[in-house]
């Protein structure tokens, strides 16, 4: 497993992370990282590694978009001084697409959300030990559903981003909308999700899953 003892692993993103973490920052037992995934990663670490004391931190904000990912950086990740950084964002961009579509949707477009994404990544990775960013995702069987298809290229943005560092730094892309499609040859959305956006613990338990995959745990 490549988090050592005494390492901060920092979980920044929206509602999906979030899950009622505390604040100002998520951290401890109960509540404090909230009932999502971020608490099952860390359930499963303190199981299987006891000897690693390791300081998870869940800076998740619900309703974020990445440009507000974006102008609290400082303040909610570069603070806790993080060795590693999970980001998962997008999910608002391209809701906010669809259920708002009369407001100002400018700052949520691809080109921004590409900038948004390639800004934390230059100004966190040369001070971290590697960063892994999560795909958004759409919990949706039908492919060509208009929602589905912008969630899958806002997915592709991240996974560019990621290739655009990688030779330089430790940062790696989780593809999790793959997880979700192959689970969805077999189980209608909504026994994973009530609004095809927000995972339940079955949701959540697959995003785990695949982050202690990617971290070699």
């Amino acid at each position: 497993m490549i988090f050592q003892n005494g390492e901060t692993i920092v979980f920044a993103g929206d509602s999906v992370t979030d899950c009622g973490r505390k604040r100002p920052y998520g951290m401890g037992l109960w509540e404090g990282l909230g009932n999502g995934y971020v608490r099952m990663v860390d359930t499963s670490l303190a199981i299987d590694y006891p000897e690693r004391m390791l300081r998870i931190i869940n800076v998740g904000e619900s309703g974020a978009a990445s440009k507000d990912m974006l102008a609290h950086w400082e303040q909610n990740v570069e603070k806790c001084n993080p060795d590693w950084v999970f980001v998962m964002i997008g999910a608002n961009d391209v809701w906010r697409q669809f259920d708002e579509p009369n407001l100002d949707n400018s700052l949520l477009m691809p080109d921004c959300y590409r900038a948004n994404l390639e800004a934390v990544c230059e100004r966190t990775l040369p001070n971290v030990k590697g960063m892994f960013i999560i795909s958004p995702f759409y919990m949706e069987a039908n492919d060509n559903d208009p929602m589905k298809k912008r969630m899958v290229e806002y997915a592709g943005i991240c996974k560019e981003v990621v290739e655009k560092y990688a030779e330089k730094y430790n940062i790696k892309y989780i593809d999790v909308q793959e997880d979700f499609d192959n689970h969805l040859k077999y189980r209608y959305p909504s026994y994973i999700s009530w609004d095809r956006v927000h995972p339940n613990w079955v949701g959540g338990m697959m995003i785990a899953r695949k982050i202690l995959k990617a971290i070699e745990a």
